[in-house]
């Protein structure tokens, strides 16, 4: 999995309330959702090299 860098990021969006608190409690959701995904896209790559060594095994 190819590993990806952010050198800058700039995010400007307009709420009612505490902007911070706003800010951190929606990248938090959302980066909670894209950690899940990535986890279970490795566990899939993963499980798929198992797979595909289980008949390599055999061959020894």
């Amino acid at each position: 999995m190819p590993k990806v860098t952010i050198h800058h990021l700039e995010v400007r969006f307009q709420v009612d309330g505490d902007d911070g608190a706003v800010f951190t409690r929606l990248f938090n959701k959302h980066i909670q959702a894209w950690a899940k995904l990535y986890e279970d896209q490795c566990a899939r790559a993963r499980h798929t090299e198992t797979e595909r060594r289980f008949g390599d095994q055999e061959a020894l």
